[in-house]
């Protein structure tokens, strides 16, 4: 196992922040002869620079340096070529060896599998939670506020225990066979595949699309369908017309709202998936805790994250202000 104690240096670094915070706190206190609002944002600010701030630096650290803490891009090589440790001893054994030189997919395959997995439960929790959204919006529906509030029941469940009930509805003896066989038919095999997982996914993350679009949906003015419909367009002209290119701001952070922690879920696959497969947040969990190899493990994080910032600023370009709102 590596050796868990930071560098150094990132101690010396927490050490002069906190004692820039607090200066920076007691001049600002001096200097306006008394405490304003603003500085009872100073502990979440400070939060931020410790458990934010100082954690992505430490992982850029050990993305970038080896064991020793050398600097190295042999981590982001590892990515490409998952048997590269293998294949550099291969390299030494002379041209005896060369035929066992063979790079290694199961990295980057791993990441595709992620993101393809991610695409498809941010489909799916966008072709529902759209609709559902647009009947909840919708003020002469009376059990509006009704659905409201059955979408939220369920998030104040742990997120293990939603996961863990789904297994009693899917696996060989669940409800769900138990039912077919009652009926007459043959037991499916629902769990333990990528399908489990995908509903697991949507399962979870739904409540993330469709309360940012319920918002957008939320803060129409009403009389903007009316004026549609004066117009000449009936119900579904107005829809597309004008709902929907209203709704975009919500429709866009509910979109970034599922999408990144779906290609980042790593408890869903080892539950519902029974191992048989994986997607990229497991395949960092096994470097940091089962092979304890943190340099690797730390680059395959870094590259998730710039991929996650990339995706956040094509999303945000259709959504600048942030005017899908929040949860509820």
């Amino acid at each position: 196992m590596m050796d868990l104690q930071l560098p150094a240096w990132a101690t010396w670094v927490m050490l002069a922040g906190l004692a820039v915070f607090l200066a920076m706190m007691i001049l600002f206190i001096r200097r306006n002869h008394g405490m304003k609002r603003s500085l009872f944002a100073s502990p979440y600010a400070l939060w931020m620079a410790i458990f934010t701030i100082l954690p992505c630096i430490l992982i850029g650290y050990y993305a970038l340096t080896d064991a020793s803490g050398k600097f190295t891009l042999d981590n982001f090589r590892h990515f490409w070529d998952s048997n590269y440790a293998k294949n550099q001893l291969y390299a030494t054994m002379g041209e005896a060896a060369a035929p066992f030189i063979k790079r290694g997919t199961v990295n980057v395959d791993t990441l595709i599998y992620s993101l393809w997995m991610a695409f498809l439960c941010t489909v799916i929790c966008l072709v529902i939670g759209y609709p559902a959204a647009l009947f909840m919006a919708d003020r002469q529906m009376k059990l509006g506020a009704t659905l409201v509030v059955l979408f939220i029941i369920p998030m104040w469940m742990n997120f293990l225990l939603r996961t863990i009930a789904w297994m009693s509805l899917l696996e060989d003896q669940g409800l769900i066979n138990r039912v077919l066989r009652f009926l007459g038919f043959e037991g499916v095999q629902l769990m333990y595949n990528s399908g489990a997982v995908l509903l697991g996914m949507v399962y979870n993350f739904l409540p993330f699309m469709v309360f940012p679009i319920y918002n957008s949906l939320n803060k129409m003015d009403p009389k903007l369908h009316e004026a549609a419909q004066d117009l000449g367009c009936n119900n579904w002209k107005t829809l597309y017309k004008v709902t929907m290119p209203l709704s975009l701001p919500g429709v866009i952070s509910g979109i970034t709202m599922v999408f990144m922690p779906s290609v980042t879920t790593f408890f869903l696959p080892r539950i519902l998936g029974g191992g048989n497969t994986m997607m990229f947040g497991d395949l960092i969990e096994s470097k940091f805790l089962t092979e304890g190899n943190w340099n690797v493990g730390s680059a395959l994080s870094l590259i998730m994250m710039i991929l996650i910032m990339i995706s956040l600023g094509i999303l945000r370009k259709a959504d600048p202000e942030g005017e899908g709102g929040s949860m509820i």
